[in-house]
């Protein structure tokens, strides 16, 4: 069996990744927002020169999928006129920004964010691998705890606190002084050799022994318990809708774009400022009851060429009946790229277009059950083989 190919690095809008179904195009909204002009102008984008998908990372950013390298320059040109695309490549790769999507007029959240990003623009910046990243998690209450980056930006007592992902202790910081010392905590990273071959993460580097500069460990992390999962619902600041396995319509993301500013989560939801309610509009989960909010399922055959599965179909008709408590994921290979951690119920999916059952378990792990047809699946037939002995 082959095994899947590890990218190292993630797709953006200039340099997209190739996929089964044409380019993705990931763009990168500045603090994580969109204004109405900007997600109307990327829903007609996306349906102009991509298949009219579009979906909703794990890093709080919307990928256009189905680009053709025919339209790939103008869907650029398109982009930019709305203000979504960097300099050059290397500049966008370096911002990898996730930001809370709870911050408040005044709170200084979108200030960090700005300040960060432009000192990431920089010729001088640190150049770090593609998949590290920041996450400004110093709205009311910190969120992104389970989301991935490298570089925390937390609230500390009198200000703010900079820390190395998992690490208990970080530097103080001030408005002035937090993109600073967030760059100088990505370029100690490099210099200490947590990049090898131009890939690394900032808690296996740590993990590995590599002790962080005495300014790091001046400032206890700010106490507080993993943050319990947003939930589509009423928010602060206008209103959460989940979308079904992170990928909406281009013409569902334009029809949002009339309801408000949109702020984009790592959660598959988008929160729509300033709403009361949910709008009436498919693929979207107005409420927290949804079964599907509990189900995770990647792109899939044919979209992903690393598939072996359809995932999205089987996830959806398995998924609508999922009892409360249980988890589902479906993978098109081992990867787990929709849901890299352990789910009550994993379906992999193997060369010859079946699958594996993994009980409790991430993808990689023991399979309880191998070489299963997807065609004749039943929720209640992966319970029972789940609670076979």
């Amino acid at each position: 069996m082959s095994a899947p190919v590890i990218q190292g690095w993630c797709p953006g809008a200039l340099r997209p990744m190739m996929s089964g179904d044409g380019l993705v195009v990931r763009v990168r909204p500045r603090g994580g927002r969109l204004t109405p002009g900007q997600a109307k102008g990327i829903a007609e984008l996306s349906a102009r020169y991509g298949n009219g998908l579009i979906d909703l990372s794990a890093r709080a950013n919307v990928q256009l999928r189905g680009v053709s390298e025919a339209g790939h320059g103008a869907l650029i040109a398109g982009l930019a006129a709305l203000g979504l695309i960097d300099e050059t490549a290397e500049a966008e790769a370096r911002r990898n920004i996730t930001v809370t999507p709870f911050w408040q007029e005044g709170d200084g959240v979108q200030d960090v964010a700005a300040t960060l990003a432009s000192a990431l623009a920089a010729p001088d910046a640190p150049q770090t691998p593609g998949k590290f990243g920041y996450a400004i998690d110093c709205g009311p209450v910190p969120v992104l705890q389970g989301v991935s980056a490298d570089i925390r930006i937390e609230r500390a007592r009198g200000g703010l606190c900079v820390r190395p992902d998992s690490a208990a202790t970080g530097a103080f910081a001030t408005a002035a002084t937090v993109a600073p010392r967030a760059l100088e905590l990505a370029r100690w990273f490099l210099a200490s050799g947590g990049a090898p071959a131009g890939r690394g993460r900032m808690a296996a580097h740590l993990a590995a022994g590599a002790r962080v500069p005495d300014l790091f460990r001046e400032v206890p992390a700010a106490p507080h318990g993993p943050a319990p999962a947003p939930v589509p619902g009423p928010a602060p600041t206008g209103y959460l809708v989940g979308v079904e396995f992170g990928q909406l319509a281009a013409h569902t993301l334009a029809a949002l774009s009339g309801c408000g500013a949109l702020r984009v989560t790592p959660w598959r939801m988008l929160l729509i400022e300033g709403a009361e309610a949910p709008p009436d509009l498919p693929g979207l989960i107005a409420g927290p009851h949804n079964p599907l909010l509990r189900v995770s399922a990647c792109t899939g055959a044919p979209g992903c060429p690393q598939a072996h599965v359809a995932t999205r179909a089987l996830a959806r008709a398995l998924g609508q009946s999922l009892p409360a408590g249980l988890g589902l994921h479906v993978s098109g290979c081992a990867k787990g790229c929709a849901h890299p951690g352990k789910a009550t119920l994993t379906l992999v999916g193997r060369p010859g277009s079946t699958v594996d059952l993994i009980r409790d378990g991430a993808t990689t792990d023991a399979p309880s059950a191998c070489g299963l047809d997807p065609a004749g699946l039943t929720l209640s037939s992966l319970i029972e083989i789940d609670d076979a002995p």
